[in-house]
């Protein structure tokens, strides 16, 4: 009898192309698999976890003892084994194994490492995660978009951030096998390909001697059956005129530009260990070279050392750069991070607080924006057609699961993956209402 595996994901898409890896390893080995672990036959649970901040660790946790509560053998992989080590060995004796995050590829072997009663600990102290390219990928998204991973790890060092220190360093693919994988998608029906890596544009630097990102866009812009292209998780360092370029002039690349620039007082990035930027400056001359771009950044609050005067730069940064999207996060302070041990640390009720008026004054910001759109087209993406007629798209502008949404009500035949110019008629604070 077939052996049921049953598969829980947290955190990023980074993570989740992980999870899609260990299942294409586990169905590859003839392994049945499902996503639901309550099903009476399953014989073990992988839980896949997040370690990136405290609040991620606890949804993680929480998960693995409704597992082990559930009687199911569990095996613990990903960010919180390769936080915590042993350590985590001896605090959930009852898991049967746990793999580290350069360990994936490992899933099936740690399986039969069980059934023989042998290591079941496979967890490598420096990790170097390197995409294991053997592995064709199960996908768990719903939807005609996939992530692809074009590189793992990071060689920055900002002090709030654990990722290098559970992802190793920045290790790039190959051109050839991005593209590849890209085809295979395109061919199996996916409209949309989210680029993705703890930075993007620092893509090939490592593997090439160069920034490589724009050179990947060009090669992948061959693609003919493919819509759209889009890149996700860039660091301005390496935001060059060449990849400027390549947002502005490939049609198959959404002009949507991510870009977390986490704060804009030049003493706060140096406190974060990032480099120095004029925010506004940049932000301009994307504006200026890509038509219609759409730029995305996130923002922390309360970081360590963080002013009443540093706070009001950032929020008079906000109000003068009027992002398309943003998202902003209370500062949390993680064991091992340079910010752990800096002062003086910033009052929860500070951070919050400070969170709270520039959320508020971004939702502001977008309602304007989206008010503005009112007349236009914008190209879309078929999402999900509803029981109730309701029609759910995605413009150019938003990326899955962290932007808004495109509603409208039509009586043509719509296909999940189709490109549709939608007439923007209403909005909301973060959502458009159209119709075509």
């Amino acid at each position: 009898m077939t052996e049921k595996i049953a598969i829980i994901h947290h955190g990023c898409a980074k993570n989740l192309v992980d999870t899609e890896l260990m299942l294409g390893a586990l169905q590859n080995k003839g392994y049945s698999l499902t996503m639901d672990y309550t099903e009476n036959d399953v014989d073990f649970v992988i839980i896949n976890t997040c370690s990136f901040i405290f609040d991620a660790e606890k949804e993680s946790v929480s998960s693995i003892f409704d597992v082990i509560s559930a009687g199911k053998k569990v095996i613990i992989t990903g960010c919180l084994p390769q936080k915590h080590n042993a350590e985590l060995k001896k605090l959930i004796p009852e898991a049967i194994g746990f793999i580290g995050t350069s360990d994936v590829d490992k899933i099936v072997e740690l399986i039969e490492n069980y059934k023989n009663k042998k290591d079941t600990f496979l967890v490598s102290e420096n990790p170097v995660c390197k995409y294991p390219e053997n592995i064709d990928r199960v996908h768990i998204t719903v939807g005609s978009s996939a992530y692809i991973k074009i590189a793992e790890g990071c060689n920055y060092s900002c002090g709030y951030c654990v990722i290098p220190k559970l992802r190793g360093p920045y290790v790039s693919r190959p051109v050839e096998s991005i593209v590849k994988e890209a085809k295979k998608l395109a061919d199996d029906g996916v409209s949309e390909i989210i680029l993705i890596a703890q930075d993007t544009s620092g893509y090939g630097i490592d593997l090439y001697k160069k920034p490589m990102l724009a050179k990947l866009l060009a090669e992948l812009n061959k693609i003919e059956n493919l819509s759209w292209i889009r890149v996700l998780y860039t660091y301005p360092t390496n935001f060059n005129d060449e990849l400027i370029e390549a947002f502005a002039k490939l049609d198959k690349v959404v002009k949507y530009v991510d870009i977390p620039l986490q704060h804009s007082h030049p003493e706060i990035l140096a406190a974060m260990r990032r480099p120095p930027l004029d925010g506004l400056k940049f932000i301009e001359k994307l504006r200026k070279k890509i038509k219609g771009v759409c730029i995305r950044t996130t923002l922390i609050t309360g970081y360590p050392t963080e002013t009443e005067e540093h706070f009001n730069n950032l929020y008079n940064f906000v109000e003068k750069a009027k992002f398309d999207r943003l998202g902003v996060f209370e500062f949390s302070k993680e064991k091992g991070t340079y910010a752990y041990t800096l002062r003086p640390q910033i009052p929860a009720r500070v951070k919050k607080s400070r969170k709270n008026k520039i959320l508020k004054l971004q939702k502001a910001i977008s309602n304007s924006i989206n008010k503005g759109l009112v007349g236009s087209s914008i190209p879309c993406i078929v999402e999900q057609i509803r029981e109730d007629g309701l029609v759910v798209l995605r413009s150019y502008k938003d990326a899955p699961d962290v932007d808004g949404l495109v509603y409208i009500k039509t009586d043509k035949v719509l296909v999940p993956g189709d490109i549709w110019d939608v007439k923007i008629t209403d909005f909301s604070d973060y959502d458009l209402f159209g119709e075509i």
